[in-house]
């Protein structure tokens, strides 16, 4: 824990026990950690949602102050220039009364947002045919530092799916780390350990693999699940485990009989995005949200709908109290890792971004590192936010 991270204890008084929540909380004017009370059962806590903009018009803060998410991830829409950047990230702070969790997709490859306004980091794949693991070391440690500086606290990577075929067009082409589990655990395992070193926390996915992911598979593949602070589950169905088809995300046998229970992972767990079309095309929000939080997800993920966190905000108040309790338990001990942001200045920004160049062109050579990824969103819907 950061040696400014002080606790703020919440409690609620059930029938039977009291409940105390641990959370921190940064204020607003001085960018540091304070304590403050909060009550435990603040059901924001348990919604990732989205921004709408660049810059949070009164609507979007009315609501933000209103349903106090427990985070908010960050899309290309979002993103214009650095300051700008980081000055939103400052807001959505300002608007939190509890320390909110700030997350991106930042991989590297083209899944990277921050190749917007700076360099694009080689993706998974070409730094695992490197074969060279203090290069892989090398960028997490960078990608570390250059969220920090923007205002982040969570990466939403390793991808910890396993690829069975590198040639394959599809949502995982180029952002794999291994083409076997101990292959994937070095690989992303020095990534991770790099990244976190740098006070940023970690999301394997997609859990519990999509590699193998497809109408009929006998199971998913093998996933490391402990190397990192938080896991999000995907969608696909594996009827080795549901015989009718269900989305891994809201299945119980899978959250929490698979993932909690036999692989014992104690770390916060999140949903995939909700507004996935695997989703929408068989559920209703009220039916995905009771579903999702009573398979065991702590977070549901709402990116691009965002007025509809109001209604997300109410169907959880209708939910099993100790369905409640333990997402927000989850929650409180994950944002006890969390660590502030680093000082910001466009001269910080540059000097981390010349060592993505210098990264990308060890790892590519200087003819290659000048071709970046295709813009054509294809392949993935994480692509083309």
């Amino acid at each position: 824990m950061h040696d400014v991270v002080r606790p703020v204890l919440a409690g609620r008084r059930t029938d039977k026990k009291r409940e105390e929540v641990v959370f921190f909380i940064f204020s607003a004017q001085d960018r540091h950690l304070t304590s403050e009370s909060m009550e435990s059962d603040s059901l924001g806590q348990l919604i990732l949602t989205g921004v709408p903009a660049p810059r949070l018009d009164l609507k979007a803060e009315n609501l933000f102050r209103r349903i106090q998410p427990g985070g908010f991830i960050l899309f290309t829409r979002n993103i214009e220039s650095a300051a700008q950047l980081r000055k939103l990230t400052d807001d959505l702070r300002s608007l939190s009364v509890v320390e909110p969790i700030i997350t991106i997709d930042q991989e590297g490859g083209r899944v990277s947002r921050l190749r917007l306004i700076g360099n694009e980091p080689p993706n998974a794949q070409q730094l695992r045919d490197k074969n060279d693991v203090d290069l892989i070391r090398r960028h997490g440690d960078i990608t570390g530092r250059l969220l920090r500086l923007f205002g982040f606290n969570l990466d939403l990577c390793p991808v910890l799916d396993i690829s069975f075929d590198d040639e394959a067009d599809n949502s995982l082409r180029g952002r794999c780390y291994g083409k076997v589990v101990d292959q994937v655990v070095l690989n992303a395992g020095a990534f991770n350990e790099a990244m976190r070193g740098q006070g940023i926390t970690s999301c394997g996915k997609h859990f519990p693999g999509y590699s193998a992911a497809f109408i009929g598979s006998d199971g998913p593949p093998g996933h490391p699940t402990n190397l990192v602070d938080s896991m999000m589950t995907c969608h696909g169905w594996y009827p080795c485990f549901e015989p009718k088809r269900t989305p891994a995300t809201l299945s119980y046998r899978v959250v929490t009989e698979l993932l909690r229970e036999e692989l014992a992972f104690d770390g916060l767990i999140m949903t995939d995005d909700l507004d996935m079309g695997a989703i929408l095309n068989e559920y209703g929000l009220e039916q995905t949200i009771r579903l999702a939080i009573a398979a065991g997800n702590d977070l549901a993920m709402i990116c691009h709908r965002i007025p509809e966190i109001d209604n997300v905000h109410r169907i959880l108040a209708r939910l099993p109290r100790d369905q409640i309790d333990r997402g927000l338990a989850s929650v409180a001990r994950f944002k006890e890792k969390l660590a502030p942001p680093d000082k910001f200045s466009e001269a910080a920004f540059r000097k981390i971004d010349n060592e993505i160049w210098d990264l990308r062109v060890a790892v590519l050579g200087e003819e290659r590192a000048r071709q970046r990824s295709p813009e054509d969103a294809k392949r993935s819907p994480v692509e083309m936010y």
